[in-house]
């Protein structure tokens, strides 16, 4: 008997109904658009409930914090830079970008601006952990979504896709390590870390991977093992 691998083992984003033959197109499949809309619209609001749990800022954030605190830099731009030095990195591993590249930008803040002002804040700590740990599960499952489109993944998770194509690391663990070295850099340069931080950082790499785990069994039929 053949055991079935679970979603700690996925090593590669799975091709389902909705994903798009190409990353780079003019012409994106209808259908590829809205999972990619659906998914980014998620990640924002996953993102959104993190910050509002006030437990602490996400890995990169805490990244850009530390630069900031080298340079002087706005917290704007020092994320802005380091956006610009991720997608150099893609270079060496050869990644596509897409619409949904761009996207991943603009759906993102425009969600993280629109939804912060509503989302409830809480003072008991077990209700910010909780409403943490949901933001990182709403986080990867929109990953998920988003990424099985094709249409272009966002500065960092093209990064995680590129590393574990060169490696052939489970994505998972290549995610946590590389949000675990964020974090290492970030806090070095003066960055703060809290618990959201390291929650996410541990989670995020996990999250994404049971999604697409969990939508590859949903929508693709099932292999016979054994």
């Amino acid at each position: 008997m053949k055991l079935k691998p679970n979603f700690l083992s996925v090593k590669e984003v799975p091709s389902l109904s909705w994903s798009s033959p190409k990353a780079l197109t003019f012409t994106p499949p209808f259908l590829s658009v809205i999972f990619l809309v659906i998914g980014l619209t998620l990640f924002g609001l996953g993102e959104a409930l993190l910050i509002a749990a006030g437990v602490g800022v996400s890995p990169w954030t805490v990244f850009a914090q530390g630069i900031t605190h080298v340079t002087g830099w706005s917290i704007g731009f020092a994320t802005f830079v380091i956006s610009l030095f991720v997608l150099f990195c893609w270079i060496p591993l050869r990644q596509t970008p897409g619409i949904g590249t761009v996207l991943n930008a603009v759906i993102i803040a425009l969600v993280l601006d629109f939804l912060l002002p509503y989302l409830p804040t809480f003072d008991n700590i077990i209700l910010k952990i909780v409403g943490a740990i949901i933001g990182v599960l709403v986080t990867g499952f929109g990953g998920g979504l988003y990424l099985i489109a094709n249409l272009g993944p966002g500065p960092r998770d093209g990064l995680m896709t590129g590393l574990q194509r060169m490696t052939n690391l489970p994505i998972a663990w290549v995610r946590s390590g590389l949000e675990l070295a964020v974090i290492a850099v970030g806090w070095t340069l003066g960055g703060s870390v809290g618990f959201g931080t390291v929650l996410f950082a541990l989670g995020i790499g996990p999250s994404i991977a049971a999604s697409m785990y969990g939508l590859k069994s949903a929508f693709s039929k099932p292999e016979r093992v054994g």
